[in-house]
């Protein structure tokens, strides 16, 4: 019997091939789901506009509003955005919304505001093809958006080993039937969106660790190759999105706690 917060989120999509297809996954795994898998729900929730918290209330529960400061969920939101982009391209309803988003004259402001300038001139199918050609490809695609590979030259290398191990001490733990690894930048910005927002419970000073060992000595890198890369449009702006943002986080996490 399917979880109630899975058939909400189906139905809110008009059935189960469509939020396969949203999400950028067949339409017999998400049959096979009886609830939606951890690493699967803020795709989902993005997907679909039906909260975390209704998703899997045993993972997600909404935080009194003073446990979670304004910066704090910003952050949350921002590592959200640029893990539902990295994991898959974004549908016409998601373009549409990144399309309204604002920014002041800061970096990040105006990172923003060149997302939106993107997401209002481009097509579904244009931006699709896209993020094959970046990420996918015949064989390959143009970038490849993991830890390992950026820190050794190859894929599945010791990086992501000790990935592994980080996280399994927090209490992330890699869910049967998912085979993405869990060094690529869409489930690391995912895990640390759960982190910054107080939905991912976790000791102090995990953030910290996480963001320092695992994801600063190459995920800016990355971004920047993502602005430069050849097959990318759209992309180009999430990538400066994407470098701006960790930039920031960079310098923070160096100030004294």
């Amino acid at each position: 019997m399917r979880d109630p917060g899975l058939s909400e989120a189906i139905q809110a999509v008009g059935g189960v091939s469509e939020l396969a297809r949203r999400i950028g996954i067949s339409q017999p795994s998400v049959s096979n789901w009886d609830k939606v898998p951890a690493e699967r729900v803020l795709a989902v929730e993005a997907a679909t506009g039906i909260a975390r918290v209704r998703l899997r209330p045993d993972l997600y529960h909404e935080p009194p509003v003073t446990e979670v400061d304004a910066i704090d969920l910003a952050r949350s939101r921002e590592y959200a955005l640029l893990s539902a982009l990295l994991a898959r391209a974004p549908d016409a309803d998601l373009l549409t919304r990144l399309s309204r988003l604002g920014g002041d004259a800061s970096p990040l402001g105006l990172a923003h505001i060149g997302l939106a300038e993107a997401a209002a001139a481009a097509g579904v199918t244009d931006v699709e093809r896209e993020f094959f050609n970046l990420f996918i490809g015949l064989g390959r695609g143009e970038l490849l958006p993991y830890g390992s590979y950026y820190l050794t030259g190859f894929l599945n290398e010791r990086p992501l080993a000790r990935l592994r191990d980080d996280l399994a001490a927090i209490g992330v733990e890699r869910v049967e039937g998912n085979y993405e690894p869990e060094d690529h930048a869409a489930t690391l910005c995912e895990i640390m969106s759960g982190l910054a927002g107080g939905t991912l419970p976790a000791p102090k000073g995990a953030e910290r660790r996480l963001f320092e060992k695992h994801m600063a000595p190459w995920i800016g890198r990355f971004f920047a190759d993502l602005e430069r890369a050849d097959a990318a449009n759209f992309y180009r702006r999430v990538g400066t999105v994407g470098r701006v943002f960790v930039e920031i986080e960079t310098e923070a996490f160096a100030l004294p706690s």
